[in-house]
């Protein structure tokens, strides 16, 4: 299993603003959901930064998101290891799999796989 990207997911409110303040560093716009908004730079679209208030088919909104090549093989790993899964894996409409685990700091973690 491979990671792909990590993305801080940053609990905000402020969309609009914090596209505006991200685009002096060189952020654009790559995802809107309406709940969640994601940005990078054209230059090196994998570093991302998300903003969420809440996640609107997970009953929390994770802390970061981490993408791996196999979201099933990393899901059975974690569950074989006894880790807190906080949200089941699920194949979402916008074309992504995932699951939520709980770190050993507290934070929770969506893990992911594009299909």
């Amino acid at each position: 299993m491979h990671v792909r990207r990590v993305v801080p997911n940053v609990r905000s409110r402020e969309f609009e603003e914090s596209a505006r303040f991200y685009g002096l560093l060189g952020f654009e716009e790559v995802m809107n959901h309406g709940w969640i908004v994601t940005l990078a730079p054209a230059a090196n679209p994998a570093a991302q930064i998300s903003f969420m208030d809440e996640d609107l088919t997970a009953p929390v909104a994770p802390d970061l998101s981490v993408e791996v090549d196999d979201v099933d093989a990393a899901y059975a790993l974690l569950v074989e290891r006894g880790a807190e899964i906080v949200h089941p894996l699920t194949d979402e409409e916008w074309g992504v799999r995932r699951f939520f685990v709980r770190d050993p700091n507290g934070r929770v973690v969506n893990v992911l796989g594009h299909r």
